[in-house]
């Protein structure tokens, strides 16, 4: 998805897109980080907190309509204002009768150029959780939390089936040449390596298309050029394999998912059966240097 200055257009394009993926029978339709709105943390600017809502709100209430028009799963990231002066950055789990089930508040929060997350948002403090809905056990995580493995073994241990990362990552322009094609290709890897190891499906959704900061022209030197997303939004099975895959634009994937087969990859490939629980004490520090 492409996300616009506008809130409103944004919300609206992406009810469209809802509906066009029910169309083509998706059961679990999942959206972008923080979708209605252009990636504001390119820069640090008090404004932008008018940008967050409440949970519930008008935007869950919408997502609730559509969930329940089209009898699917939606999982979609917020910009939750959650008290005066405490924000998150934040998914939703909307089952397919239209109710809130449940929130995911991002755990691991960057600090980068163009990517200033910790002046907006506040740690999440809800743990790794799973939500059971119609169409499968789901667990929301958020784009910089799809590095950690932590993360993801601790919400297969809580049963989920599906590991969904909204996502909004892309590349400094400067980068793109010299180490663009490594950078995505980490980014793949990484998550259907948590496929394999946890035997699970997942699911990345990233947003497209260059954006710059809400008042660039004002704030920024003249050659400045923001970031470029560079979408690629994909599933991939618990043995890793892409089962959809986008491009850099616009695109709607549709991947079907057969969730007999985390039963089967886990008897051939049975980890989490061989995990020495009693020697990993030590992964709560920090170093062991």
């Amino acid at each position: 998805m492409a996300c616009g200055p506008d809130p409103a257009r944004n919300l609206r394009s992406a009810l469209a897109g809802i509906g066009r993926a029910a169309a083509r029978g998706a059961q679990v339709i999942c959206l972008p980080e923080l979708f209605r709105t252009q990636y504001f943390c390119q820069e640090a600017d008090a404004d932008n907190f008018d940008l967050a809502e409440s949970i519930p709100g008008p935007t869950t209430s919408a997502l609730s309509a559509a969930a329940r028009k089209h009898c699917a799963v939606i999982v979609a990231g917020i910009f939750e204002r959650r008290a005066a002066g405490v924000f998150h950055n934040t998914a939703v789990v909307i089952d397919a009768d239209g109710s809130l089930i449940g929130t995911y508040r991002k755990m691991h929060i960057p600090d980068d150029p163009l990517y200033c997350e910790k002046f907006y948002f506040t740690p999440g403090d809800l743990g790794f959780r799973v939500f059971p809905t119609r169409f499968g056990r789901i667990a929301p995580l958020i784009c910089w939390d799809q590095w950690f493995p932590e993360a993801a073994r601790l919400a297969t241990l809580a049963g989920a089936e599906f590991l969904i990362y909204p996502t909004a990552i892309g590349w400094h322009p400067s980068e793109v040449e010299s180490q663009g094609a490594v950078q995505r290709e980490a980014w793949s890897v990484v998550q259907r390596a948590h496929a394999i190891a946890n035997g699970v499906f997942v699911a990345a959704i990233n947003r497209v298309g260059a954006e710059r900061t809400l008042d660039a022209s004002e704030s920024r030197p003249a050659n400045y050029r923001g970031l470029h997303f560079w979408g690629r939004s994909f599933v991939c099975d618990p043995l890793g394999a892409i089962l959809g895959e986008a491009g850099e634009s616009e695109q709607l994937v549709v991947a079907v998912c057969d969730r007999d087969e985390i039963e089967r990859t886990r008897r051939d490939w049975p980890f989490l059966r061989d995990r020495r629980i009693d020697s990993y004490r030590q992964m709560t520090e920090r170093s062991l240097e």
